[in-house]
């Protein structure tokens, strides 16, 4: 049992928030309330079986919830693996993540899935999957979707590839309708690609590239959109990135479709600036672009617009990033600094109150994908983290395998006191990390 005392307690999905204590008995929340240590049926539990946590000064919130990870297993362990990416989730205050497909081999089949959620069952957090919507994430004909669904799969996506073929995007949506599951696409169409991981513009032209152009986005997100609001489906815009496509999601949004949409911290921390900065570490699809784009994915998650926070986590080794940047691989990772960033860049810049971050990176991912989930309640999941909200944190060490992200070095808002999956601590500050140091 975990007795949590005095920490500023936050529940996103209900809005309140109050000093006060919790109690966990196995992986469920057993009491929440004020001095719980002076009630009499707290009394005559056994003491030897209760771990103290005094959390005066910090926040006790849900534990965070990423819809978006790549772990890179199987197939490309050295980049990361199921463990090692749930350390480093659990080190950035994640209890549940859900593994996108673009494995090797890909995710389209029952066997791979099991594989994937067997192995993360070792895992300190809880670990689900996508499955593929495509076979071969080729784009061509779809997976058995009821069939991976019964294997565990939470939701569908080709993440990292797009699909060009309408009428198969339709067919997608309608099944995944069917089996009650949400459906989320990569929105890059490939013909206003000339070079990946770059913004079509200024820096590009520095750089001697062409880059991708904005409408790569705009004109895929404009077609999925239509196609949910005909088939009714439950659809999910990865990693957005451009004002154009908010404000699509917006105008969905308010005519009734079922349409989500995630930001991800680096693109609303960074812009097309920093790839003159941090060269291939901040090469990633799709590209960081200008400052009004920054500006409007801010406002879309003021607004809700944008609903879900997600770090699209995509490791990759230091001789992969090394390469020429049109040669390096897209991506970095995320799931250690996304809330310090979210602190920082919204939260202590009045951009979102705590709890409206919170919401982005706890219930609304959780009420997507139907996880229990992103709240604090009795009889809930003992999942949480503990945080200071106030403190300095530099980045220069990580539990994930990999290195490759731009906020190395940079001192943010907040540290990760506590992460506590199922009544089980998952990570405690100051534990020592099995990634590089740099």
């Amino acid at each position: 049992m975990l007795y949590i005392k005095n920490g500023l307690c936050m529940d996103p999905k209900t809005g309140t928030q109050r000093i006060c204590d919790i109690l966990t008995a196995g992986d469920r929340i057993l009491r929440i309330g004020e001095n719980l240590a002076e009630r009499e049926d707290f009394k005559k539990l056994p003491r030897h079986e209760i771990q103290t946590i005094d959390a005066e000064g910090y926040i006790v919130a849900p534990g965070l919830v990423d819809v978006h990870v790549h772990f890179r297993d199987p197939g490309f362990p050295e980049k990361e693996d199921i463990l090692s990416g749930a350390a480093a989730a659990a080190a950035g205050g994640f209890t549940s993540v859900i593994m996108m497909a673009n494995t090797k081999p890909a995710a389209d089949q029952t066997d791979i899935l099991r594989y994937m959620l067997e192995k993360g069952k070792d895992a300190p957090i809880r670990i689900y999957a996508c499955g593929a919507v495509t076979k071969d994430l080729a784009g061509g004909e779809l997976t058995d979707l009821a069939a991976l669904k019964e294997a565990g799969a939470v939701g569908f996506t080709d993440d990292g590839k797009p699909l060009a073929d309408a009428e198969l995007v339709r067919k997608t949506m309608e099944r995944c309708r069917e089996l009650g599951v949400p459906v989320s696409f990569h929105e890059e169409d490939q013909t206003y690609i000339r070079e990946s991981g770059v913004n079509a513009g200024e820096i590009a032209e520095k750089l001697g590239l062409a880059g991708a152009d904005r409408e790569a986005e705009i004109s895929l997100i404009r077609r999925d959109i239509r196609l949910a609001a005909e088939t009714g489906a439950c659809v999910n815009i990865q990693h957005i990135s451009t004002k154009e496509g908010v404000e699509l999601v917006r105008q969905a949004k308010s005519e009734g479709a079922d349409v989500h949409a995630e930001a991800t911290p680096h693109h609303f921390t960074l812009t097309e600036e920093a790839v003159l900065q941090y060269g291939t570490l901040a090469k990633m699809n799709p590209p960081l672009r200008t400052e009004a784009d920054k500006t409007a994915i801010i406002e879309g998650l003021q607004d809700g617009a944008i609903d879900l926070i997600a770090t699209d986590h995509a490791p990759h080794t230091k001789e992969e990033k090394s390469r020429s940047f049109t040669e390096a691989p897209s991506g970095i990772i995320g799931l250690e600094t996304a809330l310090a960033l979210g602190i920082t860049e919204l939260v202590k810049k009045e951009k979102l109150t705590m709890q409206e971050l919170l919401l982005k990176m706890t219930w609304n991912p959780a009420k997507l994908y139907g996880l229990d989930a992103g709240y604090l309640a009795e009889g809930g999941p003992a999942d949480m983290v503990i945080f200071d909200p106030d403190c300095d944190q530099t980045f220069w060490k990580f539990f994930s395998k990999a290195c490759n992200t731009p906020f190395a070095g940079r001192t943010c808002k907040s540290e990760i006191e506590y992460t506590i999956c199922g009544g089980k601590i998952a990570y405690i500050k100051n534990m020592s990390t099995a990634g590089p140091e740099d």
